[in-house]
């Protein structure tokens, strides 16, 4: 081999490792470049993912926080003990019992307010010591107090900078933990917490936020967010650094990029591996988190969210023949009560099974809460029929661990007509059921436009009652209470009579209307007050007025009265309040209290429509009744049965024994007054004796039976 051709494959060898050693560092650069992009954007996405996980849990800190207080403030307030205690004159005394001087060291909450109806401070202790809520949590406690006053289903949970820094405050409005009537304005409890370094600390350790800390402002460099008052301003931040896990991988890894590209290849393929295995594990979390999103956890079943869908759905689709049908539980409580959540819980997973298969044409079954559920129906089966198979379900009994149950239902159905939403339609189903229960248990209602319209009338006619009430439209007439011996009228008992602008409405479809709409109180003492001052001028005659279960379970009803005779100057002695004997069940302690108080100034009680109801003897001898009134429907039984008299005769025997005076009431004919008076009533009202007469018609009978008077 010659120099030269040895020097040109010497040049062209060095030409070689040249060009291979370039294109190497260029394949060595391309990929150490592209292996920084990928390890930089690696490094970013892992500070951006768990700086999001932190601020979530953040987020699901304060949540937990809130819902635990609240929980708490619920358990406090929805008691019947405290909605008794609040009430009374000991208001203040049993609040420091039960919860002011619990704060001193209750790990739930550091601080108990209690506010009255008129918003003023009842009790409000803090740490076991009294303090000052308004000069803590500023003027806005007020608002808040008063807006948990009208809400007063659920707490009401706020935010508030104190001069210590960040408080949690719940309040909710104190109630009874179950009743049909209508409750008056109600008092507030309210707890707070103060949130502490001990309670950042603890939040720190559950929820893996190192460095937790509370600052006035957002610091830059650090992760925060927000804490907002009730007016959505930020009153702080919680704010924490952040772990940056990618900044610590690329530490690691770093060395070794350039030495090792291999693994750096295999360690990106490890981390997509990694990644892929991740997002399909995130999205079966997300198929489970959908699922519960729109089912009921206890039965399986679409819950009301899950309802909704599918009537958008259907809507949607524009499928035909689509009806709602809501079910109420008859007896549910009963149940519970009697057998414990378990058992319940047992049972509302045997009926929604059978619901889900009650009939061909169920598209979708759904459990709207407690004992509620919802079946819809896709099909041309008639609304009877469908009723029949869900009524079907419950014509037997149910046996749960050896128990058997009866329990009933009340149905409401819809049917979709032209484009109705999913809330209109299980609004019109919604009204159905509110009818079914309304006529009993066991019926099945049909959606009638009837609904609406009526539910407008009754509207119109209670802002016509207020009116009526506020005008002095409805107005005392007065009916005869008269002796049996001397056949003198000894005492008149007062009837409200409307005679509004479109004719007279009956005392029975006004009176429960002042009672559903919370009028009866205004209707109460208006009705007193008109009686009392056409009875001042017939000085030598009782006076029964008939007073609401509703209004003697009021605790101010006493309070009323007594302020109306103050008023009219009249004698409490002439006056005789008569109650039915539904008030001995619904509310006996309450209307045990409401007696007492007004009997000490000497009103006198009658016990109204005695033999149609359940009053006890026991009851007879608790309350301490003056007089007792025999229902008419022993009165009209002396002539329609033949054992009447006898039954009436052991009725006024028993009020005899008791030492009570009895006055028959519903005395059509003479023979009926002859028979009473011969069994011993010693008072009479009726038809026969005298009927219901307007004031100036009383006062001209009295003349003419005694012209002196």
């Amino acid at each position: 081999m010659s120099s030269s051709f040895a020097a040109k494959y010497a040049r062209a060898q060095t030409t070689s490792i040249i060009a291979a050693t370039i294109c190497f560092l260029a394949v060595a650069l391309l990929l150490t470049g592209l292996m920084a992009h990928v390890v930089a954007t690696m490094t970013r996405s892992g500070n951006e993912i768990d700086d999001a996980r932190a601020t979530r849990a953040a987020d699901a800190a304060f949540a937990a926080f809130a819902v635990r207080l609240s929980g708490t403030v619920t358990d406090n307030a929805v008691w019947d003990d405290a909605y008794a205690a609040i009430a009374s004159s000991g208001a203040a005394a049993w609040a420091y019992d039960n919860w002011g001087k619990t704060s001193e060291d209750y790990p739930l909450y550091d601080g108990a307010i209690v506010t009255g109806p008129d918003g003023k401070v009842i009790s409000s202790y803090a740490k076991g010591k009294s303090f000052g809520p308004r000069e803590y949590f500023g003027e806005a406690f007020a608002r808040h107090r008063k807006a948990a006053a009208i809400a007063s289903e659920a707490p009401l949970v706020n935010f508030f900078k104190t001069g210590n820094g960040v408080a949690l405050v719940a309040s909710q409005a104190i109630q009874p933990f179950s009743t049909d009537a209508e409750l008056p304005r109600l008092s507030v409890l309210s707890f707070y917490k103060d949130i502490t370094r001990d309670v950042l600390g603890t939040f720190s350790t559950e929820y893996e936020l190192e460095g937790l800390r509370l600052q006035a402002v957002a610091e830059p460099g650090l992760l925060s967010t927000p804490i907002k008052d009730m007016d959505g301003t930020a009153i702080a931040f919680l704010a924490w650094p952040s772990k940056a896990p990618g900044n610590a991988v690329f530490t690691t890894v770093y060395p070794y990029i350039l030495a090792a590209a291999v693994i750096l290849c295999l360690f990106l393929a490890a981390v997509l591996f990694a990644g892929a295995s991740e997002a399909r594990r995130l999205r079966r979390l997300a198929d489970v988190a959908r699922f519960e999103a729109d089912h009921d956890s206890l039965s399986g079943l679409l819950n009301r969210h899950g309802l909704l869908n599918v009537l958008e759905h259907l809507r949607s689709s524009a499928v035909p023949g689509v009806s709602l049908y809501l079910v109420d539980l008859d007896g549910f409580k009963t149940v519970n009560d009697a057998w414990g959540h378990a058992v319940g819980d047992d049972l509302i997973c045997i009926v929604a099974k059978a619901m889900a298969t009650c009939h061909e044409e169920v598209f979708a079954a759904a459990r709207l809460g407690g004992d509620d559920f919802a079946l819809v129906q896709v099909g041309s089966a008639a609304l009877g029929d469908f009723k029949q198979a869900i009524l079907a379900l419950f014509a037997g009994s149910f046996k749960i661990d050896g128990r058997t149950i009866e329990v009933g239902a009340s149905i409401g159905a819809a049917t979709r007509s032209e484009d109705i939403t999913p809330l209109e339609l299980l609004r019109r189903a919604d009204m159905a059921l509110y009818r079914a229960k309304e006529n009993g248990r066991g019926q099945a209602i049909g959606y009638d436009p009837e609904l609406d319209r009526e539910c407008v009338r009754i509207g119109e006619l209670e802002g016509e009652l207020r009116n009526a009430i506020r005008s002095g439209a409805i107005e005392p007439v007065f009916q005869p209470l008269v002796s049996a011996a001397t056949g003198e009228i000894t005492g008149l008992e007062a009837l409200a009579r409307w005679h509004s602008a479109t004719g007279k409405v009956s005392p029975e479809v006004f009176i429960p209307l002042a009672e559903k709409s919370g009028l009866i109180d205004a209707l109460g003492v208006h009705m007193l007050r008109a009686a009392i001052s056409h009875a001042r001028a017939w000085p030598g005659l009782t006076l029964s007025v008939n007073v609401s279960p509703i209004q003697l379970c009021n605790p101010d009803f006493g309070a009323q009265v007594i302020a109306v005779l103050k008023e009219t100057d009249f004698d409490a002695s002439r006056l005789t309040l008569e109650i039915t004997e539904g008030v001995l069940m619904t509310n006996p302690d309450q209307a045990r209290r409401s007696i007492d108080q007004l009997k000490r100034v000497g009103i006198k009680f009658a016990l109204d429509d005695f033999g149609c109801g359940y009053a006890s003897i026991g009851a007879l001898r608790q309350f301490g009744f003056d007089r007792m009134k025999i229902d008419r429907s022993l009165v009209s039984g002396v002539e329609d049965t033949a054992n009447g008299i006898e039954v009436l005769r052991a009725t006024v025997s028993l009020a005899t024994a008791l030492n009570i005076p009895v006055t028959a009431e519903g005395i059509e004919n003479a023979r009926q007054a002859a028979i009473l008076r011969d069994t011993g009533c010693d008072q009479l009202q009726g038809y026969h004796v005298g009927k219901p007469m307007s004031a100036r018609e009383i006062s001209k009978k009295l003349r003419q039976e005694d012209p002196a008077a």
